[in-house]
């Protein structure tokens, strides 16, 4: 069973200090403050405006500090229905229900809909369950359902004893940081051959 950590307020920004709630039950493994707090160093640490994808969002946390930090607008998914109840709590609490959607999904099949939506994003979370060593299919994924705009930041967070591949077609591997046993990867979209047609369309807003 993996162990439980939990993500307790959010770091920085216009909701710093705000508490987070975490997940009923021991399936769910929070990033803590303190890599919370190195990934963003890492990637921001502030933002001007763009859209987020939190993929696994578990608690939400990830999403949350980066509207904090001046992310206009982010997309929470998560197949687990505690999961999204929390998500929706956090959300409220921190007051940015209005800048966020929150939608109860597989990953893969959230990301067709995306696609059908024309959603494009600027940063994105990948925090899958520690079991699931897919993060580096999913990111081609996007890629190629034209989901990331050129110049997007990825954030993959896995075990530290599992190795994701640093050359991706269409990737740039930035960083690679450990944590105890949790792992860190930055990779930032530098664009396929031929780019999606939908490159440079707006996020709709709910």
């Amino acid at each position: 069973m993996e162990r439980v950590r939990v993500a307790v307020r959010v770091v920085s920004g216009s909701a710093k200090g705000r508490p987070l709630k975490s997940v009923p039950g021991m399936g769910t493994r929070p990033t803590t403050d303190k890599v919370k707090e190195a990934i963003f160093s890492m990637i921001g640490p502030y933002f001007e405006g763009g859209a987020a994808l939190d993929l696994f969002a578990g608690t939400g946390g990830l999403g949350i500090e980066s509207l904090s930090r001046g992310i206009d607008k982010a997309i929470f998914i998560d197949m687990e229905p505690k999961s999204i109840e929390t998500v929706r709590a956090n959300l409220k609490a921190t007051g940015f229900g209005d800048r966020s959607e929150v939608f109860r999904n597989e990953a893969g099949r959230a990301l067709k809909v995306l696609e059908k939506r024309k959603y494009q994003f600027d940063l994105v979370f990948l925090d899958p369950p520690y079991r699931m060593k897919n993060g580096d299919a999913l990111m081609m994924e996007m890629a190629t359902r034209g989901l990331l705009r050129t110049g997007a930041l990825l954030v993959l967070e896995y075990e530290s004893d599992y190795a994701y591949p640093k050359d991706m077609e269409g990737f740039l591997h930035m960083r690679t940081a450990e944590y105890g046993e949790t792992a860190v990867s930055i990779y930032k979209f530098e664009g396929m051959e031929r780019e999606p047609e939908t490159s440079g369309e707006e996020v709709p807003h709910s």
